[in-house]
């Protein structure tokens, strides 16, 4: 923020001016500074600080947090508590290619006399949502800017007692024919007219705020209803949010495109949920039942680890993965089995563990000198496996599995 103007000094308007004062003196500079109008070496950079001012001042809550804060994003830089978006006009912003060759005419980047189309075209943003959000399904407010319809005008382009007549140089066509001189002679081309933009018709008296567009850039938020079960890519079409039409024309629709973040608990696949649950040794050998928390909040799900269960062996819970979009039924919850040893066993724990694996190893038919030596029946070597066991120093081996692979 120490390298940056201030917002009210770039846009030339007082700490305590409204939001049309503030809406009227971007589109003026924004006017001057366009590069498709201003041919300044600097001018693309002034557009840009122009634009960023305008962000932040036309959304009550940046303009707020700017005045207490400095900052836009507040004292700890988390924003206000909507989601505000990348969208399609290059971030925070809007880009030189859409909003503003609209709201200039129509004309490209190259100067064309392309024509002016009259319904507002539809607009497309990215919206994020959390594995969790998209399960139980949420509510989210975006903010956008685009091209509204004309608060002093209401969208009309006329000011008061202004009135629409057709174009006298094209006659209401919205196309003249040219004569250009070729090396083959003169030849007549017809192009868009310069006057009416292809409109064939002009108002005798336009808005100033809008120069008879009916509409300028506007900060936006809307409410977007995310329904449980969508995947990333799939799209939720909000009607009439998107550019405004030329003078009252149709507005297009803003088209809302999901993106489901990655989960630190669960990796999903389809409709299904992949998760993992530790288990120590012993409890892979007799099967034990692990509580889970589940996707959705409050849920608990239990996973019954069968006895004998390996190291990466599967167990599927039916119906506790995400749920199916427009649909009641729900995937499955898929358990991945992680076997660790157990490093805390007890002194008698391991005595009784030692005692069993020397009966695996083939010592369970001790000779008569074993058994007198050794404990109610123990063998020797079942007891300087215990003995070993015993020791204070000794630890479990790692698991060779954990942590993955090296």
């Amino acid at each position: 923020m120490d390298s940056k103007r201030d917002y009210y000094e770039v846009l030339e308007v007082p700490r305590d001016a409204d939001a049309k004062t503030i809406k009227r003196a971007f589109l003026k500079k924004a006017r001057t500074l366009h590069p498709d109008v201003n041919d300044a070496p600097d001018a693309e950079e002034r557009f840009k600080e122009v634009n960023e001012a305008y962000t932040v001042l036309s959304d009550e809550q940046k303009r707020a947090n700017y005045d207490r804060y400095g900052d836009p994003n507040g004292p700890a830089g988390f924003g206000s508590d909507y989601v505000d978006i990348s969208d399609i006009f290059g971030g925070g912003g809007f880009g030189f290619g859409d909003i503003f060759d609209s709201f200039f005419g129509g004309r490209t980047s190259q100067g064309g006399a392309a024509a002016q189309r009259t319904r507002g075209r539809d607009m497309g943003i990215r919206l994020t949502v959390t594995l969790e959000e998209a399960a139980a399904g949420c509510t989210k407010t975006v903010a956008y800017t685009r091209l509204a319809p004309c608060e002093d005008c209401n969208g009309t382009g006329a000011a008061e007692g202004g009135k629409l007549h057709a174009c006298e140089r094209c006659h209401g066509t919205g196309r003249v024919v040219e004569v250009q001189r070729t090396i083959f002679g003169q030849a007549q081309v017809q192009t868009t007219c310069p006057a009416c933009h292809g409109q064939g018709q002009v108002i005798d008296h336009p808005c100033e705020t809008c120069e008879g567009q009916g509409r300028t850039p506007s900060r936006e938020k809307v409410e977007v209803r995310v329904p449980a079960g969508v995947h990333s890519g799939q799209t939720i079409t909000v009607e009439g949010k998107g550019e405004a039409g030329l003078r009252g024309d149709a507005c297009g629709d803003l088209v809302v495109s999901v993106e489901v973040a990655e989960s630190e608990r669960f990796e999903r696949q389809g409709d299904d949920l992949y998760c993992t649950v530790r288990v120590d040794a012993l409890q892979a050998i007799v099967g034990t039942t692990v509580t889970v928390d589940g996707i959705l909040e409050g849920e608990r799900v239990s996973v019954q680890v069968p006895a004998g269960c390996q190291f990466g062996q599967r167990v599927t819970v039916a119906g506790r993965g995400m749920p199916r979009l427009g649909m009641v039924a729900r995937g499955s919850l898929v358990a991945v089995v992680q076997v660790e040893t157990p490093t805390d066993l007890s002194s008698k724990q391991l005595l009784d563990v030692a005692a069993l694996v020397a009966e695996r190893s083939g010592d369970a038919a001790p000779s008569a000198g074993e058994k007198e030596a050794g404990p109610e029946g123990f063998s020797a070597a079942a007891e300087n496996a215990a003995e070993h066991f015993a020791k204070e120093r000794w630890h479990a081996p790692k698991n060779p599995f954990k942590g993955g692979r090296r």
